[in-house]
């Protein structure tokens, strides 16, 4: 991020909100400094990551060294529930992996964490998420997709955005239905650009963004070698970061990209996480040597593993 006041400050001032904005929340950061799931281990610093700027967050995306593993929904599991900051930390003790976790708006017009349009299977609430306040959203808890009732609660957007400082990417996929400037105002506000990329599906979207905030990172839906055309030809390629769908990915696709280093993200959630289950690490291995920077999974550790093991094996080691 442009800083005109220091790294140290903004760091205070980021954790400031966070306890003032949460108040109750039940995680947050342990006595030692680390982020702490209340549940288990702590996240490893090793895998946090931290950037100056958007250019430096566009950087990484970019670099070679390691694939990538992207926790979608934040990587719940049979204990944490999707898109709780618990969760998020969870994953953190997998690998330094991207963070995908939905965005809603209440009533009130405050974005939170949640993705379907309704409260009922993953929280403790009925009714649509628009029709509640953020003080009403409060009063609920987080399901697991077991339906087993936690204790956390709906984090907004901008506690996941502190939590995230200095620790992880976060991916914020923006439902149909929330207001972009919303969007746009938090990420200003928070000075997030180094640490929070948009989804988008559509190229309006992708164009709106993109023209608002210049040095955004934004994910676009790229299947074809048509549209991967066009959002080069729109978009400056150092804040592309496209997903060229789930499962198998077109190769004509992942060269176009590839041409002008671009790194690709593929969906894994479904057949391909349902296979690895039963097959193991190599079908993440196929992927990354096919050349998929980015693996977008509902196996966050076993993914990691895969990705965490790829490059020694390559060599040899």
């Amino acid at each position: 991020m442009t800083r005109s006041t220091s790294p140290l400050l903004l760091r205070f001032v980021r954790f400031t909100t966070l306890l003032i904005v949460a108040g109750g929340l039940v995680v947050g950061c342990g006595t030692d400094g680390q982020s702490s799931t209340g549940d288990g281990a702590p996240a490893d610093p090793t895998h946090y990551r931290d950037f100056e700027t958007a250019d430096g967050l566009s950087a990484y995306l970019r670099s070679d060294v390691t694939p990538l593993i992207g926790a979608h929904r934040g990587g719940p599991t049979k204990q944490f529930p999707e898109n709780a900051l618990a969760t998020f930390a969870h994953s953190l003790t997998h690998g330094p992996v991207l963070l995908e976790t939905d965005v809603r708006t209440t009533k009130d017009s405050v974005l939170v964490l949640l993705h379907d349009e309704t409260l009922g299977r993953t929280t403790t609430g009925r009714g649509a998420v628009r029709s509640k306040t953020l003080g009403e959203v409060r009063k609920l808890r987080l399901v697991t997709g077991s339906g087993d009732t936690t204790r956390y609660q709906v984090p907004t957007a901008a506690e996941a955005l502190a939590w995230a400082e200095g620790r992880a990417v976060l991916q914020l996929d923006v439902k149909d239905d929330v207001p972009r400037y919303l969007v746009t105002d938090l990420l200003r506000r928070m000075e997030a650009l180094d640490q929070a990329l948009v989804i988008t599906y559509t190229m309006d979207d992708a164009r709106w963004y993109h023209r608002q905030m210049p040095t955004l990172l934004l994910s676009v839906s790229a299947e074809t070698r048509e549209a991967a055309g066009d959002y080069l030809d729109q978009i400056d390629p150092s804040r592309l970061l496209p997903f060229v769908g789930v499962g198998e990915p077109d190769p004509e696709v992942l060269q176009t990209f590839s041409d002008r280093s671009v790194p690709v993200t593929v969906g894994t959630f479904g057949d391909l996480d349902q296979t690895a289950r039963q097959r193991g690490l190599v079908v993440y291995r196929e992927l990354f040597r096919q050349g998929v920077d980015i693996v977008a999974t509902d196996e966050t550790a076993l993914a990691s593993q895969a990705a965490e093991t790829y490059q020694s094996r390559l060599n040899g080691e």
